[in-house]
């Protein structure tokens, strides 16, 4: 029996398997990575290395055996069919007779475009008879703090929420709750909605910048159509720009507000502050 976490190497895989060091031997991880060369250090610690694309379903043959726990960490490729790419997953656990699959989805209040994929997903996996579970994960800290430079150049952080909050979270912390499902047990069939244990809003992530950094930065809300614009004229396709847009007006409607106190039980411990991840972030 293994414990499988594809993508691996990316944002939310990485915190993922490094977690499941801490916790099981690495020779009980493997690591799904599209390149081994970037997968290098994992291996070097004992992890095994699967090489295989979403998009190229034979890479998947023999991949899997039976009784693995499996995270399925949702593809980012919007323009490829991501629930067609989830699919080769799911059909390869269904194949191997796995134990559990655990699907990183989105809250399921979300009514923008962006959570279609993940309801096409969970549609998938339910009819699939695969036991699974649903990381319907709110949204992250660092989908703002990674990107603070023209924040900082402006004086401003620009949405399009009005006064909506988020319950967001770091990915450390929606990791350390995927690690306590795929090492925990009686999680078969189960819905979690993860989000952050205070939601925040927009002028009170300005405030607190402002606060961090000494300077004033300050909350513009903007329209739909000024955020696509601005969005596509930083270089994004514009029917991704749209699709990020439509998440600020689902935040604008409450959407984003994770009440349920999942993602501090599942990891034993308050979700980490906002503030906190601001900090990180200015000092790197």
């Amino acid at each position: 029996m293994s414990i499988v976490v594809t993508g691996a190497t990316g944002h939310l895989g990485r915190h993922v398997v490094e977690q499941l060091l801490d916790k099981v031997p690495a020779e009980q991880i493997t690591a799904v990575v599209r390149s081994a060369e970037k997968a290098a250090d994992l291996a070097d610690r004992g992890v095994r290395i699967a090489v295989a694309d979403y998009n190229t379903p034979a890479s998947f043959d023999g991949l899997l055996s039976a009784g693995d726990k499996v995270l399925l960490i949702s593809g980012t490729e919007f323009d490829k069919g991501r629930v067609r790419q989830h699919k080769v997953v799911i059909d390869a656990a269904r194949a191997a007779g796995a134990a559990l699959l655990a699907y990183t989805s989105a809250p399921g209040t979300l009514t923008a475009a962006l959570a279609d994929d993940h309801r096409g997903t969970e549609a998938l996996l339910r009819d699939s008879g695969v036991p699974h579970v649903l990381l319907r994960n709110g949204w992250y800290h660092e989908n703002y703090t990674e990107n603070l430079a023209p924040v900082l150049e402006h004086g401003a952080v620009v949405a399009a929420a009005g006064e909506g909050r988020v319950s967001s979270a770091s990915r450390a912390d929606y990791a350390a709750a995927a690690v306590a499902v795929l090492t925990g047990e009686g999680h078969e069939n189960r819905v979690y909605e993860l989000g952050g244990d205070t939601a925040w809003s927009f002028a009170e992530y300005a405030a607190e910048l402002s606060r961090q950094t000494g300077g004033q930065i300050t909350y513009q809300a903007v329209s739909l159509e000024a955020l696509t614009g601005i969005l596509t004229g930083a270089g994004l396709p514009e029917p991704f720009a749209r699709m990020l847009a439509g998440v600020d007006a689902s935040i604008e409607k409450g959407e984003l507000v994770v009440p349920t106190g999942d993602l501090s039980r599942l990891i034993g411990r308050p979700t980490t502050p906002l503030a906190e991840a601001v900090a990180a972030a200015l000092e790197d």
